[in-house]
């Protein structure tokens, strides 16, 4: 049997924790989760964007309290899918731990919204754009038809620029006219003179779910010269309803001559047949880089079987090192990963990239489990790539800095396989 004083020592005890629990102030929307969905979630969550409700007041996102709590432990929200073990990327939209615990929290208190003099300034936007007022705007010359139903080849809209100089562009945003029906959207810079059924035509930037707009820190730009055009290839996605289009670019120009041209490249993979169930089929790639390079960006490109993707940078001398990982693929979010420090790739590094593909029926995203698939621009189709934008030097050949790159799966012969 307790005696006395440990009984009025418990009780003293509970009654201090209970004071402490009761002192402490309530988790509320205008201090405490207000300013998360200001840093990782209003750039999407507003009109006009790729979400589809917005979270920039109270009455906004009270209704959808319940749903934000389950994203947030299920982490699914904000997207992000690198692995941490792997890179620093100063693009990084993840919450914290102590951030999900502000929001669960606030959520069981029965989400309530607190003193609105706590709310942060509000997030300034531009309206239409995520970059600011653009210097030059660039649109398909006229709206474009999308059918009802059916599949679509890609379309392609060359759009003069009209420069009478070179231009370098350090920020650049693409615009679907209708996000219904735009599932991607890459616009590249064709230069005066070229032929582009010969000559490979620049990248300049793309738009899909997930992405974000192309900016480059000061002393960076990407090049388009005088008298160029802009080629917008878009891959529509019919959905039932037809529809118009007039995508558009935005452009802002680099205040002062910089000291790096930055490229993009673009690594694919071509020769793979993906058997019929397979819940794990390998592919891999290799890029050989023919200068001294920068890497910028890192983005990995699959479709609806895409399981997981792995970037590696392996040194003349044969270190490897991994940076980045993605151990569930998302074809719902085609993610550019900025690692927070440049990652620098002497002359004869090379970037290797390996993944996984699942045809099995197991994968609800599946278009046909049955099937073998092969490279393809549609969706039911697949694609192994990989973009990274690369700084050099203003002045570098650029069609030196790739100096080799085998497209083939370890596991792949002619024989087995004929090439698309």
């Amino acid at each position: 049997m307790k005696s006395k004083s440990l009984v009025l020592a418990g009780m003293a005890g509970a009654a201090l924790l209970s004071a402490a629990t009761t002192s402490r102030p309530p988790v509320t929307f205008s201090k405490d989760v207000a300013p998360i969905l200001q840093k990782n979630c209003q750039t999407c969550h507003r009109p006009g964007e790729a979400a589809p409700m917005a979270l920039l007041t109270y009455a906004q996102a009270r209704p959808w309290a319940k749903a934000i709590r389950q994203a947030v432990l299920k982490r699914s929200m904000p997207p992000w899918h690198a692995d941490p073990h792997y890179g620093k990327f100063r693009n990084d939209r993840s919450l914290s731990q102590d951030e999900i615990d502000k929001v669960v929290a606030w959520v069981d208190s029965g989400a309530p919204e607190g003193d609105p003099k706590d709310l942060p300034a509000p997030a300034q936007f531009e309206e239409g754009w995520r970059i600011g007022k653009p210097d030059v705007e660039i649109a398909m010359a006229q709206p474009f038809h999308v059918q009802a139903t059916g599949v679509m080849d890609y379309e392609h809209f060359v759009v003069p620029t009209h420069f009478t100089e070179d231009r370098w562009v350090q920020v650049a945003e693409i615009r679907p006219g209708n996000r219904a029906i735009v599932h991607h959207v890459i616009a590249f810079v064709q230069p005066p003179g070229s032929n582009p059924s010969h000559e490979p035509v620049e990248y300049l930037a793309g738009y899909a779910p997930g992405a974000v707009p192309l900016e480059l820190e000061p002393g960076r730009a990407k090049l388009v010269s005088a008298g160029s055009n802009i080629v917008f290839e878009l891959h529509y996605t019919p959905n039932g309803t037809a529809g118009t289009d007039q995508t558009k670019i935005g452009l802002i120009f680099a205040k002062e001559p910089p000291k790096e041209r930055v490229y993009t490249v673009v690594l694919n993979a071509y020769h793979f047949a993906i058997p019929p169930g397979d819940p794990d089929y390998k592919v891999e790639t290799d890029l050989v880089f023919g200068a001294d390079v920068k890497i910028l960006s890192l983005m990995p490109h699959m479709h609806f079987r895409g399981k997981d993707y792995d970037i590696s940078l392996i040194s003349p001398e044969g270190r490897s090192e991994k940076l980045l990982s993605v151990p569930h693929f998302s074809f719902a979010w085609q993610t550019m990963y900025y690692p927070t420090d440049d990652i620098t790739a002497p002359k004869g590094s090379k970037i290797h990239c390996s993944g996984h593909f699942d045809n099995s029926v197991n994968n609800i995203y599946n278009p046909n489990p049955a099937e073998t698939v092969r490279w393809g621009e549609q969706t039911f189709h697949e694609m192994f790539g990989e973009i990274t934008d690369v700084a050099v030097p203003v002045g570098t050949d650029v069609r030196k800095i790739v100096a080799w790159q085998e497209a083939k799966p370890a596991n792949w012969t002619k024989k087995a396989e004929p090439e698309p």
